[in-house]
């Protein structure tokens, strides 16, 4: 009996040995995960090299799509202006309830100065305009806005300096059947040259341009 049991536990030894191997062997083949090539980005980063400005910069030109127009080979001359300026956006606000105030001004934009600069000679309600670069900013009234242009340029708009203004222009506004998340500002197309359109809210102003001056 005691020979027979010896050699039963022994059997049953050797046969469990091969399937404790097999099972260990299977648990080292499991693929370790890889991580070194996932990377988890927070919904909230931080940009490590400049605040994300909410409201984006944007340059208009005339004629429209000039960069295009260039890169194309369609247009070989000078644009003859373009406006560089940045966008705020309404954010469920009205733009004279929570914005901006009558008779104050206004920096037509954000951040730093809104700038026209044109490549050529103007005429504007029969005032002529040097080529060169200029600082716009606007006083607006219940029915018209008044158009600042000012020589201090590469400033921060917020405050203009009045001692640098070059001339002034008046022109009327009108209400409009669009309400305007961006603040907008596009050279429309005119018989004599351009107008620069100013659109915000339900709201648009317009300031005719024409070119060239002889």
């Amino acid at each position: 009996m005691k020979t027979i049991s010896f050699w039963l536990i022994f059997s049953l030894i050797l046969g469990l040995a091969p399937a404790c191997s097999n099972k260990e062997n299977k648990e080292e083949k499991k693929p370790t995960p890889d991580t070194t090539t996932r990377i988890n980005i927070p919904v909230n980063s931080i940009n490590p090299y400049t605040i994300v400005d909410i409201s984006p910069m944007d340059i208009s030109y005339f004629p429209a799509d000039y960069p295009i127009l260039k890169m194309e080979k369609t247009i070989s001359t000078l644009p003859l202006a373009r406006i560089v300026y940045s966008r705020p956006h309404l954010q469920g606000r009205r733009l004279f309830q929570n914005l901006l105030k009558y008779d104050e001004p206004w920096r037509l934009g954000a951040n730093e100065s809104t700038e026209l600069e044109l490549y050529t000679d103007v005429s504007i309600q029969d005032k002529k305009i040097k080529a060169g670069r200029y600082v716009l900013y606007c006083i607006p009234h219940a029915d018209t806005w008044t158009v600042v242009f000012n020589t201090n340029t590469d400033s921060w708009g917020l405050h203009p300096d009045p001692t640098k203004d070059l001339t002034s222009f008046t022109i009327p506004v009108k209400q409009t059947t669009n309400r305007l998340e961006y603040f907008t500002m596009v050279f429309e197309n005119t018989a004599t040259g351009t107008d620069i359109v100013m659109a915000w809210d339900n709201l648009e102003a317009r300031l005719p341009i024409i070119f060239p001056v002889k």
